[in-house]
């Protein structure tokens, strides 16, 4: 079983997942970038291959679960880096915590098309996806054991993708993050001393300023932050405060997926095929609505490396400034 383990010093969890890696040949890394291919556990025909879906859109009322006819699918990941049964069994070991690492691991399959990039789908199909994180972040969040959920995307090898066909995964936690737990805080912070939400006004000043401002529609903007840890860095946040990404109206999901596809395409065409994650930063599970906080996604290619450095002190080094980047974005022609 994984197992959570409490860093005493810093207050953040590790897992230990030794079901994900258990021999050093597992750790090495060949010289070039790997590539992928090969059979395909994500394409239609091999359902069998995963394990049983819990959410399915498009497929034909009539036809079994698993089996082929969908538009999107989402799974338990098959090597997950938390188990969902079984009990938390919080445990001190003198000066140490540990727990079981009890969660959920699930593997969103955006499109039935081996082939077929996530910045190429539409944004109907975009929108799918969307309102899977919901459904998926609703139905968890009904687990008491569960204080996050994490949704994100890896893209390429450089941001640690495995698999070429399309997907995103999702992670609920027992336990809240620490990099959200300082987000959260500091986001407070700045209430108690303005009495405003932090992300409110930088949506005010940002479309004031008009310099860092990449695309916007009616309820979405998307900004190259201030300070940005990589060039290209996008946040993608809603116009209307908000605190939680599962209250977000259904008849908003088709402009969340709108301006997701375009700045999504205006990277791709300033840097062909980049590889990227992306993260959907949303409050904890059962929380009140929180005046203080907003949620947004952050897009955030891979295109400077994490050395000892960054690691030692926590600073990245971005050789391009924000300015620039939203330049070049706005700058394709789409």
């Amino acid at each position: 079983m994984p197992e959570l383990r409490k860093d005493p010093i810093l207050g953040r969890w590790i897992i230990i997942s030794q079901e994900r890696g258990k021999r050093p040949s597992d750790f090495l890394i060949p010289d070039k970038a790997r590539t992928m291919g090969g059979f395909c556990p994500l394409c239609p025909g091999n359902e069998h291959t995963t394990p049983h879906e819990v959410l399915v859109y498009g497929r034909d009322g009539g036809a079994p679960a698993d089996s082929p006819g969908w538009k999107l699918r989402v799974v338990p990941n098959k090597f997950p880096a938390l188990i969902i049964e079984g009990n938390l069994d919080k445990q001190a070991e003198g000066l140490y915590d540990r727990m079981n690492g009890i969660g959920a691991h699930e593997v969103i399959i955006d499109t039935p098309d081996h082939n077929t990039r996530f910045v190429d789908l539409p944004p109907d199909e975009i929108q799918l996806s969307f309102a899977a994180y919901q459904s998926r972040i609703r139905d968890l969040s009904q687990d008491r054991r569960f204080n996050y959920v994490l949704v994100f995307k890896n893209y390429g090898c450089a941001a640690g993708a495995s698999l070429e066909h399309s997907h995103t995964q999702l992670i609920a936690l027992p336990v809240l993050p620490r990099m959200t737990d300082a987000e959260l805080a500091g986001a407070l912070s700045y209430f108690r001393y303005k009495d405003r939400c932090i992300y409110c006004d930088i949506i005010r000043q940002e479309l004031q300023q008009n310099i860092r401002v990449v695309c916007q529609n009616e309820h979405f903007v998307t900004l190259t932050p201030f300070a940005p840890r990589s060039p290209f860095e996008l946040w993608i946040l809603p116009k209307e405060h908000s605190s939680s990404y599962i209250d977000l109206p259904e008849s908003r999901l088709s402009s969340l997926a709108a301006i997701f596809s375009e700045s999504m395409r205006r990277l791709d065409g300033c840097i062909p095929d980049v590889s990227y994650n992306f993260l959907l930063h949303t409050q904890p599970l059962r929380s009140e609505a929180l005046e203080h906080y907003h949620w947004h996604f952050e897009i955030l290619p891979a295109l400077t490396s994490i050395a000892g450095f960054e690691r030692g002190t926590g600073f990245y080094i971005n050789p391009m400034p924000p300015e620039q980047s939203c330049a070049c974005l706005k700058a394709v022609h789409l």
